[in-house]
């Protein structure tokens, strides 16, 4: 009890002893003491990495200095390299013509009666022939129409393919008003074919309804003509063949002397024609005057500097015996003569060289550039043909008055011939006095099929054609529907006229990614891959073939797979498929587009075709990240024709002037434009593959066809992938 009362006042009593003034003073200088310590500490080391920082910065920088300053000191060379390389492109352009000369030889040759329609007296004499042509039927139109349509197809194809350079503004007129026409006449001939054709209409009707039914199909046109022989007010449905191809038709047309025609062509000639380009042809004239001013100048200078040579030998020659001077005077002139003569030859080969790439040069450059502003405002419910563009064709639909029936008579055909030819029906009528309802003239359901190898990626829209606007135009359609599994449109139409469908020109932009793959000897497949489709095209010297279409990750086939075409008809066959990958000067006003420089994008897509051979490139998710002026592909070698599984691609940067390889890669988290390790600047994307390709590589490179690399690189200009993925 003691001892636990002496703990109890032991514990109790201990107490806490204060810390004095001093020792409270002495804590404090410590403390200060550390944190002044600490304080050194950090700023000492502060300063070293600062140091260190700035002398990595300053050593980067030298590095960076000498690398610029080596760049520039060899890019002259490098361009001057490259320039011969790109000589491919005027040399694949001296090919092109001589292949449009020969066309010409050999349809001159064939003698196989069709006219050349670039040249005007054949062509007006084929037209004057064709008008005198009477009472063709509709099947010997239609075989007509093979020809003509071949005629009219050729000479959009000279449009599209002779360089503006090449085109005289008269030529332009003609091969524009042969093609205007040659149309014209071409449905001129379908209307009086038509006619004839109504004239037998009561000899040909059909047991059953009365009425007579004819339907012509064929590669180009499709027709289906439906003559109201019975005018039975009940018989309100017409439907072709036993298809859901046809009109409902209201109670008014049901009893009246009409046919309904209902002609689709295949091929559009109602749309105007676009107008060719001019501001190129304005600037190859003044070089064209610049460079035959140069021409004249050397062949000036040559016959000046052949003259005082002549004068300087016979100067030299006067000592000389009389006979033998004269003997050296002839031969040396000879000579002399010849060797300048083949010396003028090469400059002015080498000046009119100059000229075909500089020209060149200009239309890659043309196919690039981006329109300041759109051709005009358009009206409302008005087409706008730089937004939509037309497919399937165009679907002519007619009423029209049923013409006085042929009668038999005493073994003779008996048929009254109106003077003014078929006349439409109107509909509905200018006046309605004597119609009792309101109603009588309701819109009239049509249902049209869509042409096989049109792709359509949405629910197309209808367009009727204004004759006196001419242009498309939406209004007057209502209750449009469209069923894909049976390629089926219906429509109600409140006047009748031509159709067609349209669909946005645009609906394949921007592109998702995109891919460039060397194939076999000087072949390349360029791979385009939307959100609805993947596009699969192969190059080969100066043809194309679309090699495979993707759906919904379904192979898909069209009829234009397996079928060589040169760049140009290839583009066109695609677009009127519905495979439109090719923006115009107009597309940035309608797509939301990753916006380069056009000199340095044109610059990048002739580099990447004179590599295209040995190297696959494709799209880079960076080249959305830096700026306009700059442009970002990945890259690998690729010499054999199986595709990589896991390939190790290499990011290049070019800027027009400076390319290279780039320290990220794919899967970095941020850009940045820092240069690889122990890689160099070049002036060019060539030279720049170069430091890293194998030597096989780059022989591949060096002997590959000019024909390919313009065909590639026209591909890349027209799809312009750069911009547009």
């Amino acid at each position: 009890m003691l001892s636990l009362f002496f703990a109890t006042t032991n514990k109790s009593g201990k107490k806490k002893r204060k810390i004095t003034k001093a020792e409270r003073l002495k804590q404090l200088q410590e403390e200060e003491e550390r944190r002044q310590k600490e304080e050194e500490e950090a700023r000492v080391k502060y300063e070293k990495e600062e140091m260190e920082r700035l002398e990595i910065q300053r050593i980067e920088k030298e590095k960076w200095h000498q690398l610029e300053a080596k760049d520039l000191e060899r890019r002259h060379e490098e361009l001057e390299e490259l320039c011969l390389l790109e000589g491919c492109f005027p040399e694949a352009e001296k090919l092109k013509r001589d292949t449009r000369l020969l066309s010409q030889w050999k349809h001159y040759i064939q003698c196989d009666g069709s006219p050349d329609p670039s040249i005007s007296p054949e062509i007006n004499t084929f037209i004057s022939l064709w008008k005198e042509e009477t009472n063709e039927t509709l099947e010997e139109v239609i075989a007509k129409s093979k020809l003509v349509l071949k005629l009219i197809d050729k000479l959009k194809l000279i449009l599209l393919e002779t360089p503006p350079y090449d085109l005289e503004d008269k030529n332009i007129k003609q091969y524009q008003g042969s093609i205007l026409e040659l149309q014209e006449l071409l449905h001129l001939k379908f209307n009086i074919a038509t006619e004839i054709l109504l004239r037998q209409a009561s000899t040909l009707a059909d047991l059953d309804s009365g009425n007579m039914e004819k339907v012509i199909q064929d590669e180009n046109v499709t027709l289906y003509v439906w003559a109201n022989l019975k005018k039975n007010p009940r018989y309100k449905s017409v439907r072709f063949s036993e298809t859901q191809i046809g009109f409902e038709i209201p109670r008014i047309l049901a009893t009246s002397d009409i046919a309904l025609r209902l002609l689709h062509t295949h091929y559009d000639h109602v749309t105007p024609l676009r107008p060719v380009p001019t501001s190129l042809r304005e600037y190859t004239a003044t070089v064209n005057h610049l460079v035959k001013d140069e021409v004249k100048y050397e062949e000036t200078a040559v016959d000046k500097e052949l003259q005082e040579e002549g004068k300087q030998q016979e100067n030299e020659s006067n000592s000389v015996d009389e006979e033998q001077t004269k003997f050296e005077e002839q031969s040396g002139s000879e000579v002399q003569r010849s060797f300048v003569q083949e010396e003028s030859e090469a400059t002015k080969c080498e000046v009119e060289m100059k000229l075909l790439s500089e020209t060149v040069l200009s239309a890659q450059f043309l196919l690039i550039k981006n329109a300041n502003e759109k051709p005009y405002i358009f009206e409302d419910n008005e087409v706008d043909l730089c937004q939509f563009t037309t497919l399937g064709g165009v679907y002519h639909l007619d009423i029209l008055e049923l013409p006085p029936q042929c009668k038999p008579m005493k073994g003779w055909m008996i048929v009254e011939i109106l003077k003014e030819g078929l006349q439409k029906y109107i509909y509905p009528p200018e006046t309605t006095e004597d119609v009792e309802t309101e109603n009588a003239f309701p819109p009239i359901e049509v249902t049209l099929e869509v042409q096989e190898n049109v792709i359509l990626f949405e629910d197309p829209m209808v367009a009727r054609w204004d004759a006196e606007g001419k242009h498309w135009q939406t209004d007057g359609i209502s209750n449009v529907s469209y069923k894909p599994e049976d390629r089926l449109v219906t429509f109600s139409l409140e006047t009748f006229g031509p159709v067609t469908l349209i669909q946005d020109a645009h609906i394949n932009m921007p592109f998702q990614s995109w891919e460039l793959t060397p194939l076999d000897v000087d072949q390349v497949l360029l791979t385009v891959t939307t959100v609805f489709t993947t596009i699969q095209i192969q190059i080969k010297e100066n043809l194309c073939l679309l090699a495979s279409i993707t759906l919904s990750n379904k192979k898909h086939f069209s009829i234009l797979e397996g079928k060589w075409m040169t760049p140009i008809s290839f583009i066109c066959a695609l677009k009127e498929a519905g495979l439109n990958i090719f923006p115009s000067e107009h597309s940035h006003f309608y797509v939301v587009i990753n916006y380069k420089d056009p000199l340095i994008e044109m610059k990048a897509y002739r580099q990447l075709a004179l590599l295209s051979s040995a190297f696959a490139f494709g799209w880079s998710k960076w080249n959305i990240v830096c700026s306009s002026n700059k442009v970002i592909v990945k890259l690998k070698e690729h010499l054999s024709e199986k595709p990589i599984q896991k390939p190790n691609w290499t990011l290049l940067m070019f800027s027009g002037d400076r390319a290279q390889r780039l320290k990220i890669n794919e899967n970095s988290e941020t850009f940045s434009e820092a240069l690889k390790e122990e890689t160099e600047f070049h002036s060019t994307l060539y030279h720049m593959v170069k430091d890293f390709a194998s030597q096989k590589a780059m022989e591949k490179v060096r002997s590959s066809s000019c024909q390919l690399i313009d065909s590639v690189c026209y591909m890349l200009l027209s799809t312009r992938v750069l911009s547009y993925s």
